[in-house]
């Protein structure tokens, strides 16, 4: 119904409002209010990016798209997180949301200054009302098959990294001052890989790029989750190369997802499974505490069962690409 480029500007307006709230907060009830403020407007602004990548690039050119885009969220693992902490151990916290406001005002401009206006979707005209079409969304098979994968892949991510550095410090022997570094690693090489691992989604198609990815965490995952007392090194290895199977499986999920709806539905379809994510992720951490305990010594047990349910869950995730791929190739098809 708008220019995905207002409707990008408006709620990313809106969550910097909300980070300046945190930048100014003056006691935590207030800094809790400014978070549900930035979640409300920031929880939009991701599939809104999405739909707009799914506007402006071809089918064959979307792995790369997502790719560089996952190099955001790599980004601020690397040097989001631990500037952050940064600040506010040496400075105060109020220091790291007022830097997230700084590069988000440039960001804003950027966004006015390079993206043109994203109204192709508005060519075609509106059949049903909002609350229709919402209603249309969640009733559609293929998209609900969509959702439900990514639904998967979002629940085994949140099970397995609740309590993961609990575990390196706790099971593994990683110092409390390393996990900077083992997220650090992780995070710069997702960084670097995402573009590549993006070319090669374009090159070799989704599907294979997700069942490499899978296969990689499934095998990386039983061993991490299996783990003990380890050189430092070694967990870094399996660590990282579980994080670059994230990523596979995020950046060819992502981009085959975005076959499926039709244009007309695509900021609806977008911001229902944005919805979706969202909340299983919140039940998917409590499923995580559900199944792991802390023993007196301060070991995480029950990680060898937390690693099981990530890996079923992987597989049906494998099952349900193949299904959603053929939808793709079909859609793509009737649309040649």
């Amino acid at each position: 119904k708008f220019d995905r480029k207002k409707l990008l500007l408006f709620f990313y307006s809106g969550f910097l409002l909300g980070v300046l709230f945190c930048t100014c907060a003056p006691s935590y009830h207030v800094l809790v209010v400014a978070r549900i403020i930035t979640g409300t407007f920031g929880g939009a602004v991701g599939p809104i990016c999405f739909a707009i990548i799914a506007d402006l690039f071809e089918t064959n050119q979307r792995g790369r798209a997502m790719g560089f885009l996952q190099m955001a969220s790599a980004g601020s693992q690397i040097l989001g997180l631990p500037l952050a902490l940064y600040l506010a151990s040496e400075w105060d916290w109020h220091l790291a949301f007022g830097l997230i406001l700084f590069i988000g005002i440039i960001a804003a401009f950027l966004i006015i200054w390079k993206i043109n206006p994203v109204h192709k979707h508005l060519l075609i005209p509106a059949k049903v009302k909002p609350l229709l079409h919402s209603l249309k969304i969640i009733s559609n098979r293929n998209y609900l098959i969509v959702f439900f994968n990514n639904t998967l892949l979002v629940a085994g991510d949140v099970i397995l990294m609740t309590f993961s550095s609990a575990f390196c410090t706790n099971n593994l022997g990683v110092d409390l001052d390393k996990l900077p570094l083992l997220y650090g690693v992780a995070g710069a090489a997702t960084f670097v890989f995402s573009p590549i691992i993006g070319r090669l989604t374009d090159k070799y198609g989704t599907l294979n790029i997700f069942v490499v990815g899978t296969i990689i965490m499934i095998i990386t995952v039983t061993v991490f989750t299996n783990l003990g007392i380890n050189p430092l090194w070694s967990v870094i290895i399996v660590h990282t190369l579980i994080f670059l199977g994230v990523n596979a499986r995020s950046i060819s999920s992502s981009a085959i997802g975005t076959i499926i709806p039709e244009t007309e539905d695509r900021g609806a379809y977008m911001a229902v499974d944005a919805a979706m994510q969202l909340a299983i992720a919140g039940m998917s951490a409590v499923l995580a505490g559900l199944i792991v305990f802390q023993s007196e010594d301060g070991m995480i047990n029950n990680f060898p069962t937390l690693g099981a349910v990530v890996v079923s869950l992987m597989i049906l995730t494998i099952g349900l690409m193949f299904i959603i791929d053929r939808m793709a190739k079909k859609k793509n098809n009737a649309t040649d």
